[in-house]
């Protein structure tokens, strides 16, 4: 690729007018004999080539995307760590009342918010290994940068910080991952990515309980930013050297791969060529009403996702453990979600279904919660009631970003309408932050009947929208027939509205 990519304006998308954008097309058509060939034949989705392809991209891909999500969820889920090791009584006069420890926690997502649609946008005008990479570069460098905090207004700023550069790749993932993979292999990728999320509270406690014990010459809890944060930082080096861009684009593909990979963009859907955005489907995206509904199933999920990831450890100390016990008890529930996210997804890819398996994952953690309003002594019982929750409502994150990533139908609407959803949920966050003061502790019954009901809200929406795709792809097969399975469709005008085009379930 060459070195400078010259980026204009036309009337209809923006596009570098590289030098290579010939030899884009020429890879495009070439795919498209491929893409033929490939859906022709029953057993070429598993041909060895292709298997081998697969295997290869997972190589690659899922250790830099996955260790990069690792340490992006490190960084802005360590507060709750950060807390029970003295943070509030070195910088924040103890904060009796739990409120400007809420507000630096619900810093991130104000910025994070904010930043994540037209970060996604432009995203689709570079290669993607120099975006992502300079994003976890960024936000490293401000989680690092905690350690150093003095004061409220020293942490609130390096948290905003790290909700701008954070935007820069949660919402990038799930459209990258796209550029290689089809709709039957993306839960399953989306699961063992934001797993990562989950395997990051499990070590997350395991770090602060570490750090506990080092006895250092700074505060625990800012050695805690130290450690957790420049990993990132060499996480974004690593993406710049070997993150592969697009499959068209990519040194790291042979060509004969390249084609196959291209064929792929185009199963079922298509890929575009080059780095271009089409303007009318990021409008599209804005105004399709089931990314909205996508975002209220978001938000309740976000609520009791940054709830659990501040105050997990909080609420584990209610049940009467020490500090450094309560740090290992939050390991289990996170390492639970984990597996349960992967068998999950693999259940989803297998059977073409993500609306069920979400309605279900909804509703365990929805009793989660309940299981933490009626149940106020019984320890056991609670602490079982937190393993529904993480399992619950990591599996749900997964399966939605994965359920967005096909039917948004293409790459455009999707660089548009998955942030735009995430941003609607992310206010979920915010939310979440706020709705478990200190004075509420230990029964928090406000914080655990909001999200409860949220849970259960999020399963509702999931019905809709299932029933919603099924409908509309029952309206298309009587108007225009079945379409032939797997078979390249042309979403470049229509996107998701094309008359091919089918939405999975």
């Amino acid at each position: 690729m060459s070195s400078v990519v010259k980026r204009t304006l036309d009337t209809e998308q923006f596009s570098p007018n590289a030098p290579e954008d010939e030899n884009f097309k020429k890879d495009a058509e070439q795919a498209d004999a491929v893409s033929e060939s490939i859906s022709d034949s029953v057993g070429a989705q598993n041909s060895k080539e292709e298997r081998k392809l697969v295997r290869k991209l997972d190589g690659r891909i899922l250790p830099i995307a996955c260790l990069m999500y690792l340490f992006a969820f490190l960084d802005r889920s360590n507060l709750g760590n950060a807390r029970l090791q003295g943070l509030p009584q070195d910088v924040l006069h103890g904060d009796p009342t739990g409120i400007l420890f809420d507000w630096i926690n619900s810093a991130f997502f104000f910025s994070y918010i904010l930043c994540q649609v037209p970060a996604s946008v432009t995203s689709k005008l570079f290669p993607p290994r120099l975006w992502l990479g300079a994003a976890a570069i960024g936000w490293g460098i401000c989680s690092t940068l905690m350690s150093t905090g003095f004061n409220f207004a020293g942490l609130l700023v390096a948290r905003i910080g790290l909700g701008v550069f954070e935007a820069g790749f949660g919402p990038g993932i799930p459209v990258y991952l796209s550029y290689f993979y089809t709709k039957h292999e993306m839960g399953l990728r989306m699961a063992y990515w934001f797993g990562f999320a989950a395997v990051a509270g499990a070590f997350g406690g395991l770090i602060a309980f570490g750090v506990q014990h080092a006895h250092a010459a700074v505060a625990d809890w800012r050695l805690l930013f130290i450690i957790e944060g420049i990993p990132a930082v060499l996480m974004g080096l690593i993406a710049l050297v070997f993150l592969p861009d697009r499959p068209e684009m990519t040194s790291f593909l042979t060509e004969d791969e390249r084609k196959i990979a291209v064929a792929r963009m185009n199963r079922a859907i298509s890929g575009d060529t080059g780095l271009v955005l089409n303007k009318a489907h990021v409008w599209a995206a804005l105004r399709d009403w089931r990314v909205y509904v996508g975002g209220v199933i978001y938000f309740g999920l976000n609520c009791a996702l940054a709830s659990i990831s501040a105050f997990l450890p909080t609420i584990i100390q209610t049940f009467g453990f020490t500090t450094a016990i309560t740090q290992l008890l939050t390991v289990p529930p996170y390492a639970v979600a984990a597996v349960v996210i992967t068998i999950t997804s693999y259940a989803s890819d297998r059977m073409q279904n993500r609306g069920l398996f979400m309605i279900g994952a909804n509703m365990v953690g929805g009793i989660g919660y309940l299981l933490l309003l009626v149940v106020p002594t019984n320890v056991h019982a609670r602490y079982f009631a937190v393993f529904c929750i993480t399992s619950g409502t990591y599996t749900t994150i997964g399966l939605i970003i994965a359920w967005f990533a096909h039917n948004l139908g293409s790459e455009s609407k999707r660089a548009a309408g998955i942030p735009m959803f995430m941003a609607i949920g992310q206010c979920g966050s915010i939310l979440g932050s706020h709705i478990y003061p200190t004075t509420d502790g230990p029964r928090y019954i406000m914080g655990f009947a909001v999200t409860c009901a949220l849970e259960f809200l999020g399963a509702v929406c999931a019905l809709l929208l299932s029933m919603s795709y099924h409908w509309d792809n029952r309206r298309r097969d009587r108007l225009y027939g079945r379409p032939k399975p797997e078979a390249k469709v042309d979403t470049s005008e229509l996107a998701d509205k094309a008359p091919d085009f089918r939405y999975l379930l």
